[in-house]
């Protein structure tokens, strides 16, 4: 603990950020630093908990307290070196995580937690100013081959973790560059993909080979890499997206989100758009689902000069703070209100979509829509819901975006060549603890195992998935783990 008074002297401060008006006019990222006296103050909020919770709400384990006495300190190059020892890359995290480490700080029991995901981001960006940073090549290698199928957050940390064991690792991307939805899911206003390509070329000075355009199952042959690596790692992610079929489903307007998002991030790293122009420019767009992928459309939507914007989401309104049935360290459901938000757009919960209304071309120029009305169940969640009667209406959009969250990973091509075992859900079954299929030699991680999530557990589930994958190979690991009862050694 920095300073034992730290946290009754300072409140929560968050970094500047651009005025709304003024960082819509581009695709950059708008959120400033910290000075050295804010971080310092922020840093020192941390309290000698006893117990920090932190750890346990964080998916990673992050070692928390300890950093930010660290950062207290202004002892950089040992923050730098307990953040990394559980998160391969606080650079992604710092920036898109939702951060439940906060939600369990013990100073959110009665003030606002520590600032955890803005103390992150300041540690690795001043680690990348000083040169702290520097790649780490495994003194030994094994003469082992794996292969990592996506370069998402999931397949990037198996891939980091697998290279740091000694093994020779390939990982196989079927875009034309690694990163998965950090790349061409995310908006560059949240994360530029500098980002990306800088901790990319980090990984290749340490030894990971990295091959785009190469799409397993279709350009690349399942058997082929079956012969050729002693492991493979299944860390593609969930990309099937939920549907609305619903009358009007096949006009000309009616858009997955992620198809939307992926052209914008092409166009700004100037690479070539497929397929027609998606642009929001002078419609009237509603964006159907309320969570981050909504958001991002809405803050997407605002930089192409939409008419209006609409969200609308089909659960009821979230409380502004916890309920009983949200208890302090649990993550909370609360609102959220993002950046994309504060540019403008018009929020609207507990209303049902009935129609796409399209013209005589077979244009989208309207929704149809229904208020909701949601029954709580016992434990204080939505259970069933009725229409309100006479509240149907049509409101007018020219362009609608699905943003309601995705089923499963693809399974034509690779999953279906490979014959692995699904779950129930559509999802690749793989045990927790061994994270391996109904193939010894093949593993699985992240969406692709879990089902849709958050970044920090898809670097998680790559880090612990490395560790049985190596264990798979050599018999024992030295990897790091969660788990404390497991050896651990640091990379």
């Amino acid at each position: 603990m920095g300073k034992p008074t730290g946290f009754l002297e300072f409140t929560r401060e968050l970094p500047g950020k651009k005025a709304p008006r003024e960082r819509v006019q581009n695709y950059n990222e708008f959120v400033e630093r910290l000075s050295d006296t804010k971080l310092n103050e922020q840093s020192a909020r941390c309290m000698n908990c006893g117990v920090p919770f932190c750890h346990s709400g964080c998916p990673l384990g992050n070692v928390i307290p300890e950093f930010n006495d660290a950062v207290y300190h202004k002892d950089w190059k040992e923050a730098y070196e307990i953040l990394t020892s559980t998160n391969n890359f606080p650079e992604f995290t710092g920036r898109i995580c939702p951060a439940p480490c906060e939600s369990a700080c013990v100073l959110g029991i009665n003030q606002p937690p520590v600032a955890i995901e803005e103390i992150e981001r300041h540690i690795i960006e001043i680690a990348f100013d000083k040169g702290l940073v520097q790649a780490k090549t495994p003194r030994v290698r094994t003469g082992k081959k794996v292969a990592v199928i996506g370069s998402g957050p999931a397949g990037l940390a198996a891939a980091a973790q697998l290279n740091y064991a000694g093994h020779q690792v390939t990982v196989f991307e079927r875009d034309d560059a690694p990163g998965g939805l950090l790349r061409y899911g995310i908006p560059d206003f949240k994360l530029e993909k500098w980002v990306i390509d800088r901790r990319v070329k980090v990984m290749e000075e340490e030894g990971v080979s990295f091959q785009c355009n190469a799409n397993v199952g279709v350009n690349i042959s399942v058997n082929d890499l079956l012969r050729e690596y002693n492991a493979i790692v299944l860390a593609g992610g969930s990309t099937i997206p939920r549907d609305l079929n619903i009358p009007g489903r096949q006009l000309k307007g009616v858009h997955y989100a992620m198809d939307f998002l992926k052209q914008q991030n092409k166009r700004v790293s100037n690479r070539p758009v497929s397929g027609e122009d998606i642009l929001a420019t002078g419609k009237n767009v509603v964006v159907i689902g309320g969570g981050d992928t909504g958001s991002d459309c809405v803050g997407t939507s605002n930089r192409h000069g939409a008419a209006s914007i609409t969200q609308i989401e089909l659960m009821p309104k979230p409380p502004g703070e916890r309920t009983p049935y949200m208890p302090w360290p649990t993550y909370p459901m609360v609102l959220k209100t993002s950046s994309s938000h504060e540019e403008g757009a018009d929020r609207h919960w507990a209303i049902g979509t009935k129609e796409f209304v399209g013209d005589a071309n077979g244009n989208l120029k309207g929704l149809k829509l229904v208020d909701l009305q949601w029954s709580l169940g016992a434990d204080g969640r939505p259970g069933g819901f009725t229409e309100v009667p006479g509240s149907e209406r049509e409101v007018p959009c020219e362009l609608a975006f699905l943003a309601m969250g995705f089923l499963h990973p693809q399974h034509t091509g690779l999953l279906d060549d490979l014959g692995v075992e699904k779950d129930e859900r559509g999802n690749v079954k793989a045990g927790e603890k061994a994270f391996q299929t109904s193939i010894p030699k093949v593993f699985a991680a992240g969406d692709m195992r879990r089902g849709q999530s958050l970044v920090v557990w898809a670097i998680s589930e790559g880090r612990e998935c490395a560790r049985k994958v190596d264990e798979f190979l050599m018999g024992v690991s030295h990897l790091e783990s969660k788990d404390a009862s497991l050896p651990a050694l640091a990379v």
